[in-house]
């Protein structure tokens, strides 16, 4: 199985880059989900797991205009 870790660290390193791996869950009856890394041009990391990739990408644009400090109305 992939991982998005090696010796516990993200490997999901370069700002503004985003890295997924899919995944099977026995916690979740054997369900896929997509493990989801994406680190900020500030060098912080989003991570996540979600069922879609579609889903861990809308929250990380959440993430990122909160983050950022814009409202949208």
């Amino acid at each position: 199985m992939q991982s998005l870790n090696k010796n516990g660290v993200s490997i999901t390193q370069t700002p503004g880059e985003e890295k997924f791996v899919k995944c099977r869950l026995g916690a979740f009856r054997g369900q896929i989900y997509y493990q989801y890394d994406y680190r900020h041009t500030d060098g912080e990391l989003f991570s996540m797991v979600a069922k879609t990739l579609d889903e861990c990408r809308r929250r990380r644009d959440e993430w990122v205009v909160k983050k950022n400090g814009v409202i949208n109305k």
